[in-house]
């Protein structure tokens, strides 16, 4: 099964952007994320959106944070991005009247629900700012993507 990799994709990006001054055009986000500006423009609406990012056409346009990363949580990205999937477990639907699929069934939904609050919780207590890297310089500013 792929994974989808939106959330840490979108990250990546937009702590790339507070590292510049300047707009980053759809092209050279799109190749940091290993995708086409199409896609990419698609998976950054809804941040633009939520207020987190804007977007300028033409020249000298391009994407730029609308908030300084302190102001931005991984919860405000997930939820910007539609809630990707967190887990990829699925509950059997065969057989309706079974009293064990029921079971089986209640469980794993119950327990799936517990733990995305928790994930939810979390994200909400992290702001981006603390993803940047430690050390100053442009080994930590850089990167292949």
């Amino acid at each position: 099964m792929n994974k989808d990799t939106r959330l840490s994709d979108v990250l990546h990006v937009l702590l790339h952007m507070a590292q510049v001054d300047e707009p980053l055009t759809s092209d050279v986000l799109a190749k940091s994320m290993g995708t086409n500006p199409a896609v990419f423009r698609r998976t950054m609406a809804g941040l633009r959106e939520a207020g987190h990012v804007q977007s300028g056409k033409g020249h000298g346009g391009g994407w730029q944070l609308s908030r300084p990363l302190e102001q931005i949580t991984l919860l405000d990205v997930y939820e910007a991005l539609n809630r990707p999937t967190l887990f990829a477990i699925g509950n059997r639907s065969e057989r309706p009247d079974c009293m064990i699929q029921k079971n089986v069934n209640a469980a794993l939904t119950d327990t799936m629900a517990q733990a995305e609050a928790l994930f939810v919780e979390r994200f909400g207590e992290i702001t981006l700012d603390q993803l940047l890297p430690k050390r100053t310089g442009p080994a930590s500013r850089r990167c292949n993507s």
